[in-house]
């Protein structure tokens, strides 16, 4: 028989998850004082499932007697996203993060066409091959319209989401590409993003947080794309936003999982902080 960890320590869990994911939205002194609680170290065993003839990455440990976490990652990173919040979940709960398609140290097939629904089908039969059950979903970016668009179409195995930067209204869909113009652009989009490698080197790396990584953790997240042939999944991504009405199939997808969470009576947590891009910055919603 599966036993239960009590709701209040599952509160605990959601509790840290929110300080380390606002953690960077600290103004920090110098020496930075996150420094003990940061660490390059991916010290988890690498798996690997047969998903739709391709291999996916996944690391999967934990307490068995405790809740699933299923950590859902987005453009252009991996379940290193993960490697710093997974030990404050690991002693109690079981831990399973997945790396997405094309992305990590998952395969990376030259005939896919990497959209949403492609990396949502290969998503929706890793959970089912793992056979995940009341999960907890933690996601981030694209991970939050994979994770949420399996919670919408599978309330019953779903029992909480925490989420932050999530892609769902009211800031998508939006009329205007705005920041993302040139990366939807096909002749810019693809010299910048596949060429240049700039969300890589430029937003990643350099422009989306408030500290400094080490060499170390920039060579992680540039290992899956070192070469050009390596980047169409990256992409792919800004394209698929819903943005003036287009795709229409992912307009579809994400004003559905608003609809979803204005219902839904699943537990959120949803890490609003600043320096931030998707709320703070696309929304405009002061702290």
């Amino acid at each position: 028989m599966k036993l239960k960890i009590s709701k209040a320590r599952t509160q605990v869990i959601f509790l840290v998850i929110s300080l380390l994911f606002s953690l960077p939205a600290l103004a920090q002194p110098d020496p930075d004082p996150r420094a003990e609680v940061f660490s390059a170290e991916f010290d988890y065993t690498s798996k690997y499932l047969t998903i739709n003839g391709h291999s996916l990455h996944y690391i999967d440990e934990g307490n068995e007697e405790g809740d699933t976490f299923l950590f859902l990652h987005g453009n252009p990173t991996s379940s290193y996203l993960w490697r710093n919040v997974m030990h404050y979940v690991k002693p109690h709960h079981r831990i399973v993060a997945v790396d997405n398609i094309g992305f990590g140290k998952s395969d990376q097939p030259r005939d896919l066409d990497y959209t949403f629904q492609t990396h949502y089908s290969y998503i929706e039969a890793f959970i089912e091959a793992m056979d995940l059950e009341d999960i907890i979903l933690v996601i981030h970016d694209w991970g939050s319209v994979l994770g949420l668009n399996y919670a919408m179409e599978n309330p019953g195995n779903v029992k909480g989401i925490a989420m932050m930067e999530a892609l769902i209204p009211p800031t998508f869909p939006m009329e205007d590409a705005g920041f993302f113009a040139n990366f939807r652009n096909p002749e810019t989009g693809r010299e910048l993003l596949i060429t240049q490698n700039v969300f890589i080197e430029n937003i990643l790396l350099t422009g989306t947080q408030t500290r400094t990584m080490s060499d170390a953790e920039k060579d992680v997240y540039r290992e899956p794309f070192t070469d050009v042939e390596t980047r169409f999944p990256i992409y792919v991504w800004p394209n698929e936003l819903p943005i003036a009405g287009e795709p229409a199939r992912n307009v579809e997808v994400i004003e559905n999982i608003g609809d979803w969470l204005r219902t839904s009576p699943h537990p959120k947590l949803v890490q609003y902080a600043a320096p931030g891009f998707i709320l703070v910055l696309l929304l405009r919603i002061p702290l």
